[in-house]
């Protein structure tokens, strides 16, 4: 269920624009969850388009989602309890490079 509803918020994102969206495997470092989906978007209402189409996506498949930065910014979390998805103004994303901090790879 994890990587189908992963793979649910990538096409979701790509759909919408979304530039760069990454998923990240963080099941052996982490135990809030198994993915994080990292995307930027243009504009302050472009991200928020992004988070409402996710969540319209996922209402069926997931209970409880929950919104983090809704007043405004440059930043915007998707709790979707075993996904997480941080949408993020270009800046925002350079800034706190959430990519290198949970895969080092990239």
């Amino acid at each position: 269920m994890t990587t189908s509803l992963k793979n649910k918020i990538i096409a979701t994102l790509e759909d919408i624009k979304a530039v760069n969206p990454v998923a990240i495997n963080v099941k052996k470092i982490s135990s809030l969850t198994d993915f994080m989906v990292i995307a930027s978007g243009t504009s302050d209402r472009h991200i928020n388009a992004m988070s409402e189409r996710v969540i319209e996506r996922l209402k069926k498949d997931v209970s409880g989602m929950k919104i983090e930065g809704q007043s405004g910014g440059d930043w915007l979390l998707v709790d979707a309890g075993d996904v997480i998805v941080h949408l993020m103004s270009s800046d925002a994303r350079e800034f706190y490079d959430l990519e290198s901090l949970w895969d080092p790879e990239l």
